[in-house]
């Protein structure tokens, strides 16, 4: 993620640099606090087996005195920094500032290798291009693909329900010994999210690992997927839709996150459809949306990097799609 949106909002990394880290002080903590946690622009609060008018009345009594501090925390000097930039400076990157202070990435793509020591000695490759993000059409079919390319790791107990059909598991880990592990993956964000596929192998079969990642995706974008295979992927997405629903605090966790993003709460039934609208057509058509005319994310991490092709020759192999 840092790679294909490089300096921007989206690629700034998750976890804090070494360099950042004598510039936090207690109250950058506190102030991060009051701006993001205690903010009554950005709080949902919801309940089950409770009275709403109750409800309403515990909220009002200890969330009621809070105010909206993000106005008056600009420009302030305990401010938390900004993690992956030079003093907060964005360096000319706010071409795409909407007018609300939100600055939105643009995917740039690109490759990132990096030499590190692993405990189990493999390297660790994906490849990946942009796809739209919680508010893209993309959305739904994203996550069939992905359900449906499935994956994991070479060992696995066996049994329903652990993915052994999905097409990684039949066409990468069934027929390669060095494969370790190959698995697909989704990013999604408020504009633009990410779909590919990582894998890990011996350092000795990096490049073959690399170019069987290219050629899975390059396949999702020429041939239409197998009903058999799209069947599959839809009901193993609704059942691990409708499973997680169970819990009550993945429930809660869900109502919150769509007040958030969409101002709604989406029932489940409404999900399953349109996961079921999902076509074989549609899955082509979102591969090869992501894959023409945009640079590949390649990255890769590893005692030992250099069976890694060039960027250059993976991008060339989508070229033709």
């Amino acid at each position: 993620q840092q790679q294909q949106q490089q300096q921007q909002q989206l690629g700034k990394p998750h976890f804090c640099p070494l360099e950042a880290l004598p510039n936090i002080s207690a109250q950058t903590i506190v102030n991060f606090r009051n701006k993001y946690l205690l903010n009554p622009k950005s709080m949902v609060i919801a309940g089950a087996g409770i009275q709403h008018d109750h409800l309403v009345s515990l909220a009002e009594k200890y969330f009621g005195h809070l105010q909206d501090t993000s106005a008056s925390s600009t420009n302030n000097p305990n401010e938390a920094p900004t993690i992956g930039s030079d003093s907060g400076n964005d360096n000319g990157n706010n071409n795409n500032n909407n007018g609300n202070g939100i600055i939105h990435s643009t995917y740039t793509g690109g490759s990132h290798l990096q030499t590190i020591n692993t405990p189990d000695g493999f390297t660790r490759t994906a490849i990946a291009f942009p796809t739209g993000g919680w508010h893209s059409d993309d959305l739904v079919p994203s996550c069939v693909l992905q359900t449906l390319l499935g994956g994991g790791n070479s060992f696995s107990a066996g049994g329903p329900g652990k993915g052994m059909y999905s097409r990684l598991y039949r066409q990468v880990l069934n027929r390669y010994y060095w494969a370790e592990s190959c698995e697909a993956f989704t990013s999604f964000h408020e504009e633009s999210g990410l779909l590919g596929i990582s894998g890990s192998s011996v350092p000795s079969k990096a490049g073959d690992m690399t170019r069987v990642l290219a050629e899975n995706l390059l396949r999702l974008g020429m041939d239409l997927v197998e009903d058999e295979e799209l069947d599959r992927a839809r009901n193993m997405l609704k059942c691990n839709v409708l499973t997680q629903l169970e819990s009550r605090l993945v429930l809660f966790e869900d109502v919150g996150r769509q007040i958030l993003t969409y101002n709604k709460r989406e029932d489940s039934k409404d999900m399953c459809a349109k996961i079921d609208a999902v076509t074989k057509e549609d899955l082509r058509t979102l591969a090869r949306n992501s894959i023409r005319g945009m640079k590949p994310t390649l990255c890769a991490v590893g005692d030992d990097i250099s069976q890694i092709p060039a960027f250059e020759e993976v991008e060339r192999w989508f070229k033709n799609l």
